[in-house]
C-alpha cells in the first residue's frame, strides 16, 4: 500500500484534529442557538395561549350561550423556600416536596441564597402558587447564611411604606421554623419573622406556624423530626382542602373560636406571646374602621385566651419543678430510641454506658487507647459512663453523641495492611453517610441547670458495672479474645466519666465519686468548662479534665455553642479554678482546621492561667453528615499538622514539652516538666497509690491533702513521644505482638 496514498485518505481527519477546537466552538454556539430558539417559541406559545383564554371568554357561541370554560384552577403549585445552615432545613423541603408530589400538584425545591426576592416575590401574588418556607434560626437568632439576603430584603419591606401592606396580598403561604429551645431568647426567631414580615406585606396564611425543636427534652412531639411531621400532615390537609377550592368567610353561625376557616385563615394567627402584641400589627393608625372592629375585637379575645393558657401552664411547670418527684425524665422516648440504636445501655432516667471500640480492641489482645499510652490505663477494664446525659454546651464535633469517626483508622489500616480493620472502616463511612444508619449528634437535652427527675448514685453505679460486664459478657468465646483479658474485663479498675452530657451536672456527682474509689476504681471526670463553682466543690479525682475547644470569646462560641450568656467568663473561671486543684488536671484541645487552629499565643495564655498538668492536643473527629455541625473532612488535620501545632505552642509555653504520642487517635500529649524526673517522664499514674491516698483524704474528712506527683509512675521508653519503639514495651511479654507489623496500638 502506498503511504503517500494512505496519508492522503486520512489528511481530512488529521486536518479535523488540528482544529478541533474551532469544530467545538461552532457546536457549542449551535446549541446555544437552538437552546435560545426553543425559549423564545415556548415563551410566544405560553403567551398566545394566555390571549386566547379571555377571548374566547368574551365571544358566544351561535346559539347565544357562553362557551364552556376551563374549570378555574384554586392551586397551581406549590413553591418550597428553604434556608438551611446544616442541612436539615433542606433535607425537610425535599421531604415536603415528596409528599407534595403524591397530591399531582407541581412542586419547586428552591434554595433561598438563589432567590431574588425583588425580582419574583411579587409575582407569587398572581400565580396562585402555595409558598412554604423552612428556614433555621442559627447562632444568635441570625438566619442561615443562604437566607441572610432574603431575610434582610423582606425586613426591609416590610417596615418601608412605599410597600405597603397590600404588596403580597393574594400571595398564600405557610412556614415551618427549626430552633432549639434551650436557647429561650432566639428560639426560633427566623421563622416568627418570616412569617411576621409576610403578613405585614398582606400575604395570606394557609396554615400555622410549624416550630421545630432540636432539643427533644422540651419538643412537643418527641424530636425535630416529629415536629416537622406533624406540621408537615397539617399543611397537606390544608393544601387539599385548597385544591378543592377556597373556603368562605365565617358567616358568624359558628361556635365562636370553633370555625375551620377562620382557624386557619387568620391574617395573623399565632401562639407566640411575641407575635401577638400591638407592635407586630401592620396598621399603628389609632383610627379603626368599623367593619374592622369585629376583627379587632376577636383578635384581643383570642389573645386574652391565649395569654390566659400560657400563664396557667407557666404555674404548672415552676409547680412542676418545685417538687421533685414531679419532674420529667430526662430521657425521653424518642432520646431513649436514638441512643440505643447508638449502642448505649442506658440507666435509670438520665444516665448511660458504652463500650468503647479501645475495650473490644485490647481484648483481642491488640493495643489500647492513647489514655493507656500516655497515662497507663488498661482499656479492656475500662468503663465508659455518665451520669448524666445533659450539657450546657452544643459543640459543632460532638463525636460522642455519633457513631466513631473511622477516616484516621482506614488511613493507618492502609498504612500497615490490616484488611480486616480496613474493611470495617468502610462499612463504617458508608453505614455513617446512608440515610439508614444516619446517627445525628445532639440528640441528648441540653440545660444551664438540672431540672429533671434525680436517680440516687448507688444505683447509677450499680447498673453502670451490671450493664458494662453484660456487654463484656458478649465477646465470650469470640474468635481473637484472649481469655486473659477477658477474665480482667470482667473486673472494672477505671472510669471514664465523658461519654457524652455534662457529668459535673450531675447535684450527687461527688457522692457518685466516692463511690467509685470505694469499689477500687479509678476516676477520669471531663467537664466543659462552664461549671466554675462545681469544679471548685469537686472532691478529687483521679485526673480532671478541662475541654479548651477555642481561646478566643468568639471562636468559642462559634464551636461550642454555649447555652449560657456569660459564657466566657464561666469559661475563665473553670480554668482558674482548675489551677487551685491539687490532683492532676488536663487541658484537652481539639483542633479543628481552619477554626482554631491560628490561635497558638492566645492558647499559651489559657495555659498559664490554669497551670494544667497536662496537655492533649487532637485533631478534630470527623462524624459523616450531622444536622448539627457544618464540619467537613477539610476541617480535620494531618497528624502532621497536629505534630506541628504542637511544637509550635511548647515553644510559646517554656514549662512544658511533649511527652507521649497515639498517631492512632491523631493525639499528643504535653506535660509539665514537673513530671519530668532526670530525663525520664512519669506522665504514668500509680491507680493503687492513689486509691490509698483518696481513702485517706475521706477518712480524715478532707483534711488529709495529696498532691498529683504522690502518685505518679514512670512512662515506659515505647510511649514517649519520639522513642523508636512504636508499638509496646518489646521486653513485656504481656503485650508482645505475634505480628509486628500489623500491631498499631501504640503509634
Amino acid at each position: 500500500m502506498d503511504p503517500a496514498g494512505a496519508w492522503d485518505s486520512a489528511s481530512p481527519w488529521v486536518s479535523l484534529w488540528t482544529n478541533r477546537f474551532y469544530v467545538y466552538v461552532g457546536l457549542a454556539c449551535g446549541i446555544s442557538l437552538w437552546i435560545c430558539f426553543q425559549m423564545v417559541v415556548g415563551r410566544r406559545d405560553k403567551s398566545s395561549q394566555e390571549k386566547s383564554v379571555p377571548k374566547a371568554s368574551r365571544d358566544l357561541g351561535t346559539d347565544g350561550s357562553i362557551p364552556l370554560q376551563r374549570k378555574e384552577v384554586s392551586v397551581s403549585g406549590v413553591k418550597i423556600f428553604y434556608g438551611s445552615q446544616t442541612g436539615t432545613a433542606k433535607g425537610f423541603a425535599a421531604s415536603l416536596a415528596e409528599a407534595v408530589t403524591s397530591l399531582d400538584l407541581p412542586v419547586a425545591v428552591v434554595d433561598l441564597k438563589d432567590y431574588d426576592p425583588d425580582d419574583h416575590l411579587v409575582e407569587e401574588v398572581t400565580s396562585k402558587n402555595v409558598c412554604a418556607f423552612v428556614v433555621a434560626t442559627y447562632t444568635d437568632g441570625r438566619p442561615p447564611e443562604s437566607a441572610e439576603w432574603f431575610c434582610k430584603w423582606l425586613e426591609e419591606a416590610a417596615s418601608d411604606f412605599r410597600f405597603g401592606k397590600t404588596y403580597l396580598k393574594g400571595m398564600r403561604y405557610a412556614v415551618f421554623g427549626l430552633g432549639n429551645s434551650a436557647y429561650a431568647s432566639h428560639f426560633n426567631k427566623v421563622g416568627k419573622n418570616v412569617d411576621k414580615w409576610l403578613w405585614t406585606l398582606g400575604a395570606h396564611r394557609v396554615v400555622a406556624r410549624g416550630e421545630g425543636d432540636c432539643d427533644v427534652a422540651n419538643s412537643k412531639h418527641g424530636s425535630i423530626e416529629a415536629d416537622f411531621g406533624a406540621w408537615k400532615t397539617k399543611f397537606l390537609a390544608r393544601l387539599h382542602t385548597l385544591e378543592k377550592g377556597e373556603k368562605k368567610p365565617c358567616d358568624g353561625s359558628c361556635r365562636r373560636g370553633q370555625c375551620e376557616s377562620s382557624a386557619e385563615e387568620e391574617p395573623f394567627e399565632s401562639t407566640s406571646e411575641d407575635e401577638s402584641g400591638a407592635e407586630d400589627r401592620p396598621n399603628p393608625n389609632p383610627v379603626v374602621d368599623v367593619e374592622d372592629l369585629g376583627r379587632i375585637v376577636s383578635c384581643a379575645k383570642r389573645e386574652k385566651r391565649e395569654k390566659e393558657q400560657q400563664e396557667k401552664s407557666g404555674l404548672l411547670r415552676s409547680s412542676g419543678k418545685n417538687g421533685p418527684g414531679e419532674r420529667r425524665a430526662m430521657i425521653t422516648p424518642a432520646l431513649r430510641e436514638a441512643l440505643t440504636r447508638q449502642g448505649y445501655q442506658l440507666i435509670g432516667s438520665h444516665s448511660g454506658v458504652k463500650l468503647c471500640r479501645w475495650t473490644k480492641s485490647m481484648l483481642r489482645g491488640r493495643g489500647g487507647c492513647y489514655k493507656h499510652t500516655f497515662y497507663g490505663i488498661e482499656s479492656h477494664r475500662c468503663m465508659e459512663t455518665t451520669p448524666s446525659l445533659a450539657c450546657a454546651n452544643k459543640c459543632v464535633f460532638c463525636w460522642r453523641c455519633s457513631v466513631i469517626a473511622p477516616v484516621v483508622l482506614m488511613r493507618i489500616s492502609f498504612m500497615t495492611g490490616d484488611a480486616e480493620r480496613l474493611f470495617m472502616c468502610l462499612l463504617a463511612i458508608w453505614m455513617s453517610s446512608s440515610e439508614k444508619y444516619l446517627f445525628r449528634h445532639h440528640t441528648n437535652p441540653v440545660g444551664t441547670e438540672w431540672r429533671w427527675k434525680m436517680d440516687q448514685p448507688e444505683v447509677i453505679l450499680k447498673e453502670a458495672i451490671e450493664n458494662h460486664q453484660s456487654m463484656i459478657k458478649q465477646f465470650k468465646g469470640v474468635p481473637g479474645v484472649k481469655e486473659e483479658r477477658f477474665e480482667e474485663g470482667m473486673m472494672v479498675k477505671h472510669c471514664a466519666l465523658s461519654l457524652v452530657g455534662e457529668p459535673i451536672m450531675y447535684p450527687e456527682i461527688n457522692r457518685f465519686l466516692t463511690l467509685l474509689h470505694e469499689c477500687k476504681i479509678s476516676s477520669f471526670l471531663v467537664t466543659n468548662a462552664q461549671f466554675p463553682v462545681e469544679i471548685r466543690n469537686l472532691k478529687p479525682v483521679t485526673q480532671l479534665y478541662v475541654s479548651v475547644d477555642a481561646s478566643t470569646k468568639d471562636s468559642l462560641k462559634k464551636i461550642d455553642r454555649p447555652l449560657f450568656k456569660d459564657f466566657w467568663q464561666r469559661f475563665l473561671d473553670s480554668l482558674k479554678a482548675l489551677a487551685a486543684k491539687q490532683q492532676r488536671t488536663v487541658y484537652r484541645l481539639t483542633l479543628v482546621k481552619a477554626w482554631n487552629v491560628d490561635e497558638l499565643q492566645a492558647y499559651a495564655e489559657l495555659v498559664s492561667l490554669g497551670n494544667p498538668d497536662f496537655i492533649e492536643v487532637k485533631g478534630v473527629t470527623y462524624c459523616g453528615e450531622s444536622s448539627a455541625s457544618s464540619l467537613t473532612m477539610a476541617n480535620v488535620p494531618w497528624h502532621e499538622e497536629v505534630v506541628h501545632f504542637v511544637q509550635d505552642l511548647v515553644d510559646l509555653i517554656p514549662d512544658y514539652e511533649i511527652a507521649c504520642e497515639h498517631e492512632h487517635s491523631n493525639c499528643l500529649l504535653i506535660a509539665h516538666k514537673r513530671f519530668k524526673v532526670g530525663s525520664e517522664w512519669w506522665t504514668w499514674i500509680d491507680y493503687d497509690r492513689f486509691l490509698e491516698l483518696v481513702r485517706e483524704y475521706e477518712h480524715s474528712g478532707g483534711s488529709a491533702t495529696f498532691g498529683a506527683q504522690d502518685y505518679m509512675a514512670r512512662t515506659p521508653r515505647w510511649a514517649v513521644f519520639g522513642a523508636r519503639e512504636r508499638g509496646f514495651d518489646p521486653k513485656d511479654t504481656r503485650y508482645q505482638r505475634k505480628n509486628k507489623s500489623k500491631d498499631i496500638s501504640g503509634c
